[in-house]
Order: C-alpha cells, then structure tokens, then sequence
C-alpha cells in the first residue's frame, strides 16, 4: 500500500486454495528425499526404467515436422483440419454422417470437457449432469466451474471391487429428468478400472435414450483398454441409439503427448443444419477463452495417423504399453499372494486401464506415505502405469504390512 493509499490491498482477502487432491500429491513426491520413494499417484505411463517416454513414431513425427515446419501462424479457431478428421474416425469411424459431427480441437482432454461444460451452460442452461460414484477428481470441478449442478448415480458396487449396473440403471431410470446430461467414462474408469461389458453398454444406451438422456463420453484411454476399436464399444452402443452426444478425446496417454495438451471435443447433433450451429457456438466460446489450439501435438498426431508405416509403429508402441499395465496388474496379484498378508487382489485382473482401486482406506494410504514414502491418492486409487517389474515385491510387502497393521 503506498503512504497516501487508504483502500486496503485488493488482495488481502484472498484465501489460499487447497492443493489439488492429485498433483498435490506430485509436488509432495518431488519434496521427498527418500531415495526409495514411488509414485503411483499421477495417471502417466512409465517404463520399465521409470521414466515416461517419448513414443518412437512421436520422435520419428516431430523430425518431419522441424525439417518441414514453414510457420509459427495462428491455428483456425475449431484446431487443425487434418487431426480433427483423424479424431472422427478415430472416435466413431464410419457408424456416423460426419455432416452430424462437429469437431474442435482442445487443450487436451480437460479443455474438451470444459469446452462442452460451457456450450450446455450457454446453449442448455437448465440442464443438470449426472457423474459416476466414484469419478475423476475433476470432473465435479469442471462443470461446477460453468455453473452447471451435478449430482452423482452409483457406479460401484458396495464390495468396492464390481461394477453396480442394477443400481446405475436404477438410478438413471428413476432420479433423472428428461434432457439431463450423463457424464460417462468411454473405458477404463478412472479411478476403478471397472468397465461396463458391451451387453451392459447396450441396456446403458437404451436407458439413455429411454429416458431421453444427453449422453457426455469422457474418452480418456482409448487403446489402454482391449484396443483402439474394442474401446469404442460405448460410443457404438450410445450412437445407434441416441441422436445426440458429446464425446471427449485426449490423446495424452496412448500417444503420451501429456505435456503437449492434444485433445478434442466431438458434438454429435440430429442433421447437418444442427451440427453447423453447434460448431459455430464452440468456436465462439473457443474465441473468448483461449482463441485458438497450440499447433505442434495436433500436428505430431495428424502426421502419425497421415502415414501408414508410422500409424503401424503407433499401434504397435501402443499394444506394447496396454501389454505391459496387463502385465503389471498380474504381477502385483502373485506377488501379493507370496506376502501371506492373506488379502486377494485378483479382481485387479477384471479391471482395465492404467488406474484400479485397490480398496486400502485413507489410513493405509496415510501409512504407505509416511512410512514407506509411496504415493497413491486417498481413495486408495493406484496408478498401475506407475509400478515397475523391479521393484514390485518392495511394493507388496509395503503394502501388506498397512494392511495387516
């Protein structure tokens, strides 16, 4: 405050916001000096060396793009037109009239859900959204930003090892209000792992469209589940159903382009006329936020998916990292069984992705932290992505002491 000021310091009343629940989490890892240490806490793909990769056909990619690169200009405002084609066949192939399906590029996958959060608030503005007991920590965060109400159906069941599709449905069935949202993990749910069969997706689409539901698909993980086609088995079962959805791409883990934000969101709306004044809404709130998409992760995906040997070295590191997490969660379950903690991990295997809950409560994971300075978030949520072949027996024998203490 200078000597002749008499307000007060604008801000002095500005509280401290508490730490995100994750990367929190991240930043005590990093403050930590034992040497022992391991995070499991942040959902990123590591090697058998602990480090997140860089993709082999992303290094081949971004070569030809700096040999070939002639401008730093301005992106159009919906993103780069190559990798949005790219994204709508990857998303949904040929199952959909592409004249139904507007696509823009986003700052990864959390700018897609917050991009479709501020379309329903400025063009659906009494809608309310329904989201998964449990879900991704930011979900809430996102469309609550947007001023849109939530409330929550059941996802899991009470065994905390199973997927609760009787109570799901109940619930959409019978607490929802034609022309609410439901937010939708497309596969590998974060943070279970627990994902709906395909027979399940179908009675799920059916409800949707039963109840003339907006569906929200956060697709997060395709290809970490069974494969890049396997893991549309949602978007087929909603799509053939309902004439309208929104689907939510990132493309930060199965090309591992985390730090370069490569994401999209896709409306699928009833006719061409619809979609043309949906994209056109976006672009307008695309415009007011940050304008338009950085360029170079678009562009390693479109010149990846542009050329076929590339695309084959894609599928083949991807296959490798889906592989490897498989492997990982098996590994973890026998050697939990060697501890002789007497505890049964096997409904690990069930489960898909880079994330499973392991049902420690918030003490145990209290536990791994101070005593053993292993990180995974207070659901009792790990990052199997994050475990190393190495070192899983130091792992197991940490936590089968929490659990039998």
């Amino acid at each position: 405050m200078t000597a002749t000021s008499k307000r007060p310091p604008r801000f002095a009343t500005v509280a401290t916001a508490p730490p995100d629940s994750i990367l929190g989490l991240n930043e005590a890892f990093a403050a930590d000096a034992n040497p022992k240490k391991m995070n499991l806490s942040v959902g990123v793909y590591k090697d058998a060396s602990g480090q997140t990769p860089v993709l082999r056909c992303v290094k081949a990619a971004e070569q030809r793009l700096v040999d070939g690169e002639k401008t730093k200009g301005y992106l159009p405002i919906d993103g780069q037109p190559d990798y949005r084609d790219h994204v709508r066949r990857l998303v949904f192939a040929d199952s959909i009239d592409a004249s139904r399906i507007a696509v823009v590029q986003t700052p990864g996958g959390t700018g897609a859900l917050r991009e479709a959060a501020a379309l329903m608030n400025s063009q659906l503005p009494a809608i309310r959204v329904w989201i998964s007991t449990p879900t991704w920590a930011n979900h809430q965060s996102i469309f609550a930003s947007e001023n849109i109400p939530y409330d929550n159906y059941r996802y899991l069941a009470d065994d905390k090892k199973s997927f609760d599709i009787a109570g799901m449905l109940e619930d959409l069935t019978g607490k929802t209000k034609p022309g609410d949202a439901v937010l939708l993990h497309a596969c590998c749910h974060n943070p279970t792992g627990v994902d709906p069969t395909a027979q399940q997706w179908n009675e799920i689409a059916a409800v949707l469209a039963q109840r003339e539901l907006l569906p929200i698909i956060d697709f997060a993980y395709q290809g970490f589940g069974n494969g890049l086609d396997e893991d549309t088995v949602a978007v087929r079962a909603i799509t053939s159903v309902c004439a309208e959805a929104i689907v939510c791409s990132s493309f930060s883990k199965n090309f591992g382009l985390y730090s370069e934000r490569v994401g999209a969101v896709s409306v699928m709306s009833a006719d061409a006329d619809t979609t043309t004044a949906v994209k056109s809404q976006l672009k307008s709130l695309v415009r007011s936020n940050y304008s338009n998409p950085p360029r170079h992760g678009a562009a390693v995906v479109a010149t990846i998916l542009d050329d076929s040997e590339l695309t084959a070295m894609w599928h083949g590191e991807l296959t490798e990292m889906r592989t490897r997490i498989k492997a990982l969660r098996r590994q973890f379950v026998d050697t939990m069984k060697t501890t002789g903690a007497g505890h049964d991990f096997g409904f690990l295997l069930d489960q898909n992705g880079m994330f499973s809950f392991s049902g420690l409560n918030p003490m145990q994971v209290d536990e791994l932290r101070n005593k053993y300075s292993i990180y995974i978030v207070g659901s009792g949520r790990i990052n199997v992505a994050g475990m190393n072949e190495e070192r899983m027996g130091e792992l197991c024998t940490a936590v089968a002491n929490v659990i039998e203490n």
